[in-house]
């Protein structure tokens, strides 16, 4: 004789082995339906009983999809989400490496790109941590863009006050 737990947690029993080999057939009971079997000390599961372990239905094998990405981070992640660089991040990158490498106008305007663009990465980075990696690219094109964003602004400092003081200068 065997007693149950069925799904809304009540003790269905003491029933024999015939009723839950309908019950199985009928779907209302699962492999990891907890069962008691009397003259034993302790529940166990239907499924890993010798005499229903047969009668149950493979399990279904698992979908076909994209490999999951692991990301480097610690913590659990669902294994259906794949991990992606952030393209916000990459851009940033990109405008923070341009605005060095580009002699006109010293930058500009990558280095406002890259400050923004980069900003935004980490904002969805931040907000989006199991979809969305690419942290330290994100803030390599953030101190990219704002280092070129700052000696830009020196220079142009630089040069408006010694051409002020050059016109002021010629007047004497």
């Amino acid at each position: 004789m065997y007693k149950i737990i069925g799904t809304d947690g009540k003790t269905y029993g003491p029933v024999d082995a015939a009723l839950l080999k309908q019950w199985i057939a009928e779907n209302r009971v699962e492999r990891q339906t907890p069962v008691f079997v009397d003259g034993t000390v302790d529940w166990t599961f239907l499924g890993l009983l010798p005499e229903f372990v047969g009668l149950f239905a493979p399990p279904p094998p698992p979908a076909p999809g994209p490999t999951p990405i692991r990301s480097s981070r610690p913590g659990p992640m669902s294994a259906n989400v794949t991990v992606q660089t952030s393209s916000l991040a990459v851009t940033g990158l990109i405008c923070g490496i341009l605005s060095w490498s580009c002699c006109c106008c010293c930058g500009f305007p990558f280095n406002l790109l890259g400050i923004l663009l980069s900003w935004m990465a980490l904002s969805q980075i931040n907000r989006q941590p199991d979809i969305y990696e690419g942290r330290g690219m994100a803030i390599a094109g953030l101190v990219l863009s704002g280092v070129s964003l700052f000696f830009y602004l020196l220079g142009f400092i630089y040069n408006l006050a010694t051409s002020s003081f050059h016109y002021s200068l010629q007047g004497f």
